[in-house]
């Protein structure tokens, strides 16, 4: 009597106040990435220092972005999906 379909659902992080969901579009190195958010604005966002060589972000990647507040076409990454978690948020319509 388990339901197989809601059996994989797991509790996903969701965006906290300024965060937004955004899909990394490219690699400009010196831990910098050019996002696509899910507000339509390209920014350039900043993989922080507790992040990096721990969590590693591609291409294609779904992440959380906060937009600095004094500089709306930058911003900071404060989580990365998986793909699988990055596939189930687009089933439940949080993200395209």
């Amino acid at each position: 009597m388990s339901d197989e379909g809601n059996e994989a659902r797991r509790d996903l992080r969701l965006p906290e106040d300024d965060e937004v969901f955004a899909v990394v579009t490219e690699m400009l190195g010196a831990n910098r990435v050019t996002v696509r958010c899910a507000d339509s604005v390209e920014r350039t966002a900043r993989i922080p220092g507790r992040m990096q060589k721990r969590i590693w972000i591609r291409e294609d990647d779904v992440v959380l972005v906060e937009p600095w507040d004094w500089q709306d076409e930058k911003g900071d990454i404060t989580w990365r999906y998986e793909k699988a978690e990055a596939d189930q948020l687009r089933e439940e319509g949080h993200i395209q």
